[in-house]
């Protein structure tokens, strides 16, 4: 987990937002709490999928779908709002690392672990199957591994089994390296295609690395398609279910229900309680003791009090002596700060956008005083045909103040889009204006020494205002930032 950014939300939805948990193709995963203190994992869509109708539509139906999928290896969806700005998808958060974090961290695991926690994931996908469902992204940053057992999570992709299509002709959905050959060839899609993609994940956590090697996305889906896969490092025992399990055919693929009789380890009733780090976790036996360790290093973390939760420093205990012991008056709770504003699809600007703002202000009086002074071509001289560049120089000047306003400390509403679009349409009137005038002037002398001080100050102002209009993200669309 890491720590939130100056342009993170730190409210979406009723969910108080704590810390970020990663990001994806979709969008970004914040850590939230509910208002009783319960830990959520909130799933925030990305602005320009956000303005895609049809994006829109499919999030919708991921949400609908993942309400209908129940069970222990999955990870319930508590609330959502698919038509917000931006859309949301809040789920229980699983306190564990994915299975690709892990692996990387802590190496291949060894083969009663991998036949465990293929178990665990056939009985997820028997769930998501029950509902009707198949999940067609199932790879190994998918799967949470948790002290009790995995978790499959993100149903971005998932589509109704009845379907055969969810975009457009020629689209191919899923990742490189996890996907079915019918995912390729645009055959239909069916829960054998998440059996072939449990068999890559269980051959991923077993080496290390996907059973198709690794390579572009091209030559990946050329081996899945046309060639076998590389099943050499696996133990025996695994290597035979994994090998059906990535069969061509998908008929010849074995069913879920079969695969969690034949991976279930001897003995999985029993569970037992492991110490780590001085602290009891009840942790699944099956899982490394590295990967165990690093669980609870995240259950800590997770569970940690934030920033925006008082804190209450402990009552010093009195120490015996001759004479009767006073103690000492417990430190008072230290005031819990103000919370941010909830961002509801638009943050608020960025660090140093006010001080920008005002140095184009600056900048743009001074532009304008300053050929009075030295006496060159004028932008204040209404004689000298100016009044273009002095009402250039007011809309730039009200832009910049506009800007200030509505990004002014303590506002409780998102900073909107419009002061962006203002700065960025003066300064492009702007330039424009002084390109004519250069060129009137460059034909009239021969040179723009005529132009002194004042215009190129104002070429700078002009500058400060583009970067300053940068510095406004709440100026983009649904931004969850």
């Amino acid at each position: 987990m890491h720590g939130l950014e100056g342009t993170d939300p730190r409210r979406i939805g009723r969910y108080r937002i704590t810390g970020r948990l990663g990001a994806g193709g979709m969008g970004r995963v914040y850590l939230g709490r509910s208002p009783s203190g319960r830990l959520v994992a909130v799933k925030v869509v990305r602005p320009e999928l956000a303005e895609d109708p049809g994006f829109r539509r499919r999030f919708a139906r991921e949400v609908a779908a993942a309400r209908k999928v129940t069970g222990f290896f999955t990870a319930a969806v508590v609330d959502a709002d698919p038509d917000g700005s931006p859309p949301w998808l809040a789920t229980a958060y699983v306190p564990g690392l994915a299975l690709d974090e892990a692996v990387a961290a802590h190496g291949p695991w060894p083969a009663h672990a991998v036949r465990a926690l293929g178990a665990g994931l056939a009985e997820a996908l028997e769930a998501v199957h029950a509902a009707g469902l198949v999940h067609r992204d199932l790879k190994p940053s998918n799967v949470l591994i948790a002290a009790d057992g995995p978790r499959v999570v993100d149903f971005g992709i998932s589509v109704a089994a009845e379907a055969t299509a969810l975009t457009r002709t020629g689209t191919v959905v899923g990742t490189p390296g996890f996907m079915a050959p019918e995912q390729l060839t645009g055959a239909p899609v069916t829960p054998a295609t998440d059996v072939f993609a449990l068999g890559a994940v269980l051959a991923y956590a077993a080496t290390g690395t996907g059973p198709f090697g690794t390579g572009s996305a091209q030559a990946l889906n050329f081996r899945i398609a046309y060639e076998e896969p590389d099943l050499g490092a696996l133990p025996t025992a695994e290597r035979d279910v994994v090998a059906r399990c990535l069969a061509k055919d998908p008929a010849a693929r074995p069913a879920v229900a079969a695969l969690v009789e034949e991976l279930a380890p001897a003995g999985a009733e029993e569970d037992d309680g492991q110490q780590v780090g001085g602290a009891a976790v009840t942790a699944a036996p099956w899982i490394p003791t590295a990967v165990t360790r690093a669980i609870a290093t995240t259950v800590t973390a997770a569970a940690a009090p934030t920033p925006t939760e008082p804190v209450v420093a402990p009552v010093a205990t009195p120490q015996p002596t001759p004479q009767p012991a006073t103690p000492q008056p417990a430190t008072p709770p230290t005031a819990a700060p103000a919370a941010a504003p909830a961002v509801t699809g638009e943050s608020a600007a960025r660090p140093g956008s006010a001080f920008s703002l005002r140095l184009a202000i600056v900048a743009i009086a001074a532009s304008m005083a300053l050929p009075a002074v030295y006496g060159n071509v004028a932008l204040n001289s209404m004689a000298e045909g100016s009044l273009p560049y002095v009402l250039a120089a007011a809309l730039s000047v009200g832009s910049c103040v506009a800007a200030l306003v509505t990004s002014r400390p303590g506002r409780t509403r998102p900073v909107p889009r419009w002061p962006r679009y203002l700065l960025l349409t003066s300064t492009v009137v702007s330039m424009l204006l002084f390109v004519i005038l250069a060129f009137a002037v460059l034909e009239e002398e021969g040179n723009l020494t005529p132009l002194g001080p004042g215009v190129w100050v104002y070429v700078v102002a002009c500058a400060v205002m583009t970067y300053s209009a940068d510095r406004f993200p709440a100026a983009r669309r649904g931004s969850p930032r």
